[in-house]
């Protein structure tokens, strides 16, 4: 059994890089290499993310709030209007609202089988990662 901040790791955070990776790329016409370098991580997982070779897991735009979220942060990224922090910080909220509506659920459910997901609060009650505990 993974937790599911285990999962929101392995495939949550991807899949936001992903939409944000494409995001700057199509609409707003960045390189590789500068996508790379504002959130982060290497132009080859940036690569990746646009081919749709990695973070296709879930499919965490199903809300348009969320869309949203993860339009905004590309365009204030794209135009400079956001520091490294701020951007951690509208991840986790991003983050927090895939928790909140439910999202995981579905992968919770096949690292453990025997979850009631229809009982489990954890990921509707838990705090934002970016909220002291």
């Amino acid at each position: 059994m993974m937790i599911p901040f285990e999962i929101e790791v392995k495939s949550v955070i991807p899949e936001i890089r992903a939409y944000i990776a494409k995001e700057l790329t199509q609409t707003y016409k960045l390189k590789q290499n500068d996508v790379a370098k504002l959130l982060g991580i290497t132009q080859t997982a940036i690569s990746k993310y646009v081919r749709d070779v990695r973070g296709r897991v879930i499919r965490i735009d199903q809300t348009e709030e969320i869309r949203n979220m993860m339009n905004q942060i590309a365009s204030q990224a794209a135009t400079d209007k956001i520091s490294g922090p701020q951007l951690t910080l509208k991840l986790c909220g991003v983050c927090k609202m895939v928790r909140q509506n439910g999202i995981m659920c579905e992968l919770c459910k096949r690292s453990d089988p025997i979850l009631d997901v229809n009982l489990c609060n954890v990921c509707k009650n838990a705090p934002n990662c970016a909220t002291p505990v």
